[in-house]
């Protein structure tokens, strides 16, 4: 890691949260004019277009085993193939909103758990509490939105919880097998693996026709630079230099960042009940990530 990454790394958990909860504001602007899987695949085509160049680069000037690079395509297919991939399906199937929020919520969970059997990460009774306080955060931030939307049964919620199972895996992998790999070549590997996944569902279930409007150029653009690169780039340092199990308790503050974003942007009301679940969610985080900070001194 060079010094300057080393210097920046303290303001990596914030840049990376604030980031990834515009993900679901570019979402709400361009679903209207392409279908999910469709825009998935233009979105991680891109990202390919943009990162290959420089991977392929890096490439010829270094010895590269294979190996780390099926291992990345394969975390990149369920960090953002088979996640994004379902709980848009879910969404875009009638899942409501306040629920495919509680779904997501259970990532840390489902991270924690396979990092500790995978990786042998030790989760103490601090981090435990601070992983349930930071769901009760969530639940509280998206409780006014529940029972919002249309009904939900096991053809919307399953795609939802296959997805957030998904990432979990997904980001412990990464952890696990892609190591010594620049972030860089890594990341155009991961979204090789990930286009397979949404480009296959999108040819089967989809018309994959595009209003390509300015909406959904901005959109696409914003989605591709500052989350599939952006965001990405910063996920995969902190999972390089941190425990996976408090990388993934970030999560719990994106429900909280989307709703301040929505209120700005849409005029979305707040409620004090979710104001007191931003507090809360924030103080689980605080306990997860202070936790793995202490167990590094």
């Amino acid at each position: 890691m060079s010094g300057l990454t080393q210097r920046l790394l303290p303001a990596f958990p914030v840049l990376f949260v604030l980031l990834w909860s515009t993900g679901f504001v570019g979402a709400r602007y361009a679903m209207p004019h392409a279908e999910p899987f469709t825009f998935l695949a233009l979105r991680f085509a891109l990202a390919i277009l943009l990162l290959l160049p420089v991977a392929l680069y890096l490439l010829r000037r270094r010895d590269v085993p294979l190996r780390p690079l099926g291992h990345a395509a394969f975390a990149g297919s369920l960090i953002h193939g088979v996640y994004l991939g379902g709980v848009f399906f879910a969404v875009r199937h009638g899942l409501p909103a306040g629920i495919t929020a509680l779904v997501a919520g259970l990532q840390p969970f489902f991270t924690a758990l396979i990092a500790r059997a995978a990786l042998g990460e030790r989760l103490t009774r601090r981090h435990q509490t601070g992983l349930a306080i930071g769901l009760v955060g969530v639940f509280l931030v998206v409780a006014p939105k529940l029972g919002t939307g249309a009904a939900f049964g096991p053809a919307t919620l399953v795609p939802a919880l296959i997805g957030v199972v998904a990432i979990a895996l997904g980001t412990v992998w990464q952890k696990r097998f892609v190591t010594g790999l620049d972030l860089r070549v890594g990341a155009c590997a991961q979204y090789v693996g990930a286009l397979v996944p949404v480009a296959l569902a999108a040819f089967l279930f989809e018309t994959m026709r595009v209003d390509w409007t300015l909406e959904l150029v901005l959109s696409l653009a914003w989605l591709t630079l500052a989350l599939s690169i952006g965001a990405v780039m910063l996920l995969l340092v902190l999972i390089r230099n941190g425990s996976v199990s408090s990388v993934a308790s970030l999560f719990y503050l994106v429900p909280s960042v989307t709703a301040l974003m929505a209120f700005v942007l849409f005029g979305e009301r707040l409620t004090a009940v979710q104001l007191l679940g931003m507090l809360v969610a924030a103080a689980g985080v605080w306990l997860a990530t202070r936790t793995s900070a202490r167990r590094r001194e």
